[in-house]
């Protein structure tokens, strides 16, 4: 598990961001219990023994940062929104000055209008957020067997577009 994150940071931040929410839920799930987590998952897992300690040691240590942070019931962990928060500024930047990603934005919008409507009291925080929430949600209802709303799905993928170009922007600019 964590050779598989430390691959999606280096090849795809979206990818990533999403791998750590579902290590986050999974924490969860399992009331941040390591030998629960160990006997149920990652003796499961088709690994080396090596890759098996260094996985429970990585989730230990995700565990302990989540309850530093006070994350036992929801949130996300202070480096992974950061990722996110600094994705968001780099998304404002390229909004003002490439127009491909602007065509792309624009053809989410509607889409991210008509989430925004529909909900509640709850600050959702900035796009890129939504984005990436939304692309989540499709995530865990496939992976519980549940078909998404039509809506939801048309949505992911004009979010899927704009993440996935700002992800392949921000690693170029970060190279630079």
């Amino acid at each position: 598990m964590k050779s598989i994150a430390e691959k999606k940071k280096n090849e795809h931040l979206i990818e990533y961001i999403l791998y750590c929410y579902r290590m986050e839920d999974l924490i969860r799930a399992y009331q941040f219990n390591m030998e629960d987590l160990e006997q149920y998952v990652l003796t499961h897992k088709n690994v080396s023994q090596q890759d098996r300690t260094e996985s429970k040691a990585w989730l230990a240590d995700l565990a302990d940062d989540m309850k530093r942070a006070g994350l036992e019931e929801r949130g996300h962990l202070p480096e992974v929104q950061a990722l996110v928060d600094r994705l968001a500024e780099y998304h404002w930047k390229l909004l003002k000055t490439d127009p491909d990603y602007l065509a792309l934005h624009r053809k989410a919008r509607p889409h991210l209008l008509r989430l925004l409507s529909d909900l509640t009291d709850e600050n959702p925080g900035h796009e890129i957020q939504i984005y990436i929430h939304t692309l989540y949600g499709l995530l865990l209802s496939k992976l519980n067997g549940k078909k998404a709303p039509e809506s939801v799905e048309e949505a992911a993928a004009r979010f899927g577009e704009v993440l996935s170009y700002l992800d392949a922007r921000f690693r170029t600019s970060e190279q630079a």
